[in-house]
């Protein structure tokens, strides 16, 4: 097999390996290119020696404690996440929030929900569908435009019988103006942006076949 075949198949195989652990971070998102903190974050977890050099050091798991305090029980929790699943890391985890929280966010504000019905419990997507249908009903359309995310933090994390829980405080920025039925501006100026603060709570059996996350409460 000649040098160019051979480089062609190892590039493939490269691209498929990055779409597999994209997958598992909440799933499938389309049209997300991972920013440079998602390669950082990437990077990190493929890299072999940091692994080593933390297991025979015995120190503290970045991963986690760039997150949460090391002697917190969100830390504990976060670390018994790992134990569950060896691929499960922090930082990916955070880095798809990212992508999530502007994905539902607009879903929610253009009335589609049904584009990330796999990434809401039952329970907040009828919440979510009850307020688009009064959004209808009454005639009100609404014209977002996401500018992006100001602050994240992680809040929480828990771990019980297999299912994992972790709260992200989110402070995204967008501009957002409500219409009424003749057009009319009801709420919102189309050339101010506002900012917007989220506490979201996503949930995940770990080890389960199934790499979604999925919102399970909101609040702020």
């Amino acid at each position: 097999m000649n040098s160019p075949i051979l480089q062609l198949l190892v590039l493939a195989g490269i691209a498929v390996f990055l779409i597999l652990r994209l997958r598992s971070v909440l799933g499938t998102r389309d049209g997300h290119e991972p920013s440079s903190e998602v390669a950082k974050a990437q990077s990190k977890a493929n890299n072999p020696r940091l692994h080593k050099l933390e297991v025979i050091e015995g120190g503290p798991d970045r991963d986690i404690t760039d997150h949460v305090p090391e002697d917190s029980e969100s830390a504990a929790a976060l670390a018994e996440m790992k134990r569950a699943e060896p691929s499960f890391g922090v930082g990916d985890f955070l880095s798809g929030a990212r992508g999530a929280y502007e994905m539902i966010l607009m879903a929610f504000e253009r009335g589609e929900l049904e584009e990330v019905r796999d990434f809401l419990s039952e329970d907040v997507y009828a919440s979510f569908a009850e307020v688009v249908a009064i959004r209808e009903e009454k005639g009100l359309t609404i014209e977002a435009d996401f500018i992006g995310i100001r602050d994240m933090t992680l809040a929480n994390a828990n771990f019980e019988n297999s299912v994992a829980e972790i709260t992200v405080k989110f402070v995204g920025e967008l501009v957002s103006v409500v219409r009424g039925p003749d057009g009319e501006i009801v709420e919102g100026e189309p050339s101010k942006a506002k900012r917007q603060r989220d506490v979201w709570t996503f949930e995940r059996i770990m080890g389960a076949d199934d790499p979604n996350w999925r919102l399970v409460a909101t609040g702020e």
